[in-house]
């Protein structure tokens, strides 16, 4: 655990004292995991599981996107020339 610190300097020089109050009582009741999740949590870190999985078809949603741009590109090339579905 981190060593405690004064919150008190992290605060405006006129905080009321009730708020500093607050924020103490908050600070010492807050929860901590228990030994167990963090002991679980800290080997996935250090082995990557959490790292998260490649889609199964990466390359063929890149090629699907990319297509998509082209065309939209295409279209809207086409419709600032005059012609297509939006020229004038």
């Amino acid at each position: 655990m981190t060593e405690r610190r004064d919150i008190r300097l992290d605060l405006e020089p006129d905080t009321p004292e009730k708020l500093i109050r607050l924020a103490e009582r908050l600070e010492q009741e807050r929860p901590v995991p228990t030994a167990a999740f963090r002991g679980d949590l800290r080997r996935r870190l250090l082995t990557g599981a959490l790292t998260p999985s490649r889609p199964a078809r990466l390359r063929l949603l890149i090629a699907g996107y990319a297509s998509a741009g082209c065309a939209l590109l295409l279209i809207g090339a086409a419709s600032a020339a005059g012609a297509g579905p939006l020229g004038v």
